[in-house]
């Protein structure tokens, strides 16, 4: 796939813009969105990257069209998962719901920085070295196994990483809400507010999430702008998705079951493409496995689609006929 300078410079202007006017909005007046709101940003992101994939397929054929709509959907079924950690963060530290808003953006603002490094660091080591795909793949399968037990437990409690311990204890800080600031003064003494401590959880734990989201998505596409742009469009929905469905999520009470086959699957489909291209002198001579097979992608797409559509309609399902105590006990941790 052929890329410009100038196609690339546009996606991260646009995108860009987009964030700018999202910050700018919210930063105005924090609030908490109404229904209407959120479905109509939503149902327009939702829009755009539908549009976006068509146009690739159009202009790029239709292999780098359908490898854009199964990254997408893979990354955006991700992200459907974190926002339960997302809920779980939001509860432990008491955030009003006014101030949600402006939390989740920062969030999601430094989760595509991050994602950004990610994706330019995965695209040079595939560049580099092919056995890179054998470490992806080893690693998305270990995930998937650690994800499925995590889905059977049943405790579903946040818990904050060393980084978070460390400045709660030690940096000067006040428990009192200043709206959406970051850091105030108080007797001429700066002091960091809860929003920051939640900014930095919700930062910290976007970076756990993409060592899982880079990896599987170089599994359907090795076209870095494809990657990137994916990543953009599940992340842009994000905000709103939280505020739409955050009473649906308690029901989809098997869809850490449903990701972990998915990154299994993806992280099989890896490591069978890294035989079919192996350099490694250690394995088979160094030579290509030829009875390796590898995956195609229109494949990878009904499995992903097919995954979700049976995840979800069985969690439904399952959901409507248990009590509140079940749900929230078959539910279990989330995040990965």
């Amino acid at each position: 796939m052929h890329v410009t300078p100038l196609v690339w410079w546009l996606t991260i202007g646009i995108t860009t813009a987009l964030l700018l006017f999202d910050v700018v909005v919210i930063g105005r007046r924090p609030h908490e969105p109404s229904r209407r709101e959120v479905t109509v940003a939503l149902a327009s992101y939702i829009g755009l990257a539908v549009a976006f994939g068509i146009g690739v397929w159009v202009i790029s054929g239709h292999q780098y069209g359908t490898e854009f709509f199964a990254g997408w959907l893979t990354e955006y079924s991700l992200s459907v998962d974190n926002l339960f950690i997302f809920l779980i963060i939001m509860a432990k530290f008491q955030v009003p719901r006014q101030y949600q808003q402006t939390a989740l953006l920062i969030g999601i603002v430094l989760a595509l920085i991050m994602r950004g490094i990610f994706i330019a660091v995965g695209a040079a080591a595939i560049n580099e070295f092919s056995w890179v795909f054998y470490l992806f793949g080893l690693f998305l399968v270990y995930t998937a196994v650690k994800l499925a037990k995590e889905g059977a437990e049943d405790e579903d409690e946040f818990e904050e990483n060393k980084l978070i311990a460390w400045v709660e204890k030690h940096l000067p800080a006040t428990k009192e809400w200043h709206g959406t600031k970051a850091f105030v003064k108080e007797n001429g003494k700066r002091l960091i507010t809860p929003m920051f401590i939640v900014i930095l959880a919700l930062g910290t734990t976007d970076l756990l999430f993409a060592l899982d989201s880079i990896p599987a998505i170089y599994g359907l596409t090795k076209e870095p702008y494809l990657v990137l742009t994916a990543n953009i469009f599940a992340l842009m929905g994000l905000r709103q998705l939280y505020f739409l469905i955050g009473g649906l999520l308690e029901r989809l009470i098997y869809l850490s079951y449903g990701l972990a086959f998915l990154l299994g699957f993806i992280g099989v489909k890896l490591i069978l493409h890294a035989m079919h291209e192996n350099e490694l002198s250690f394995i088979n001579g160094g030579k290509h496995i030829e009875w390796a097979p590898d995956i195609p992608i229109w494949l990878s797409l009904i499995v992903i689609v097919g995954t979700l559509v049976i995840t979800t309609i069985v969690s439904l399902v399952a959901s409507r006929r248990m009590t509140d105590e079940e749900r929230d006990e078959a539910t279990g941790p989330r995040g990965h």
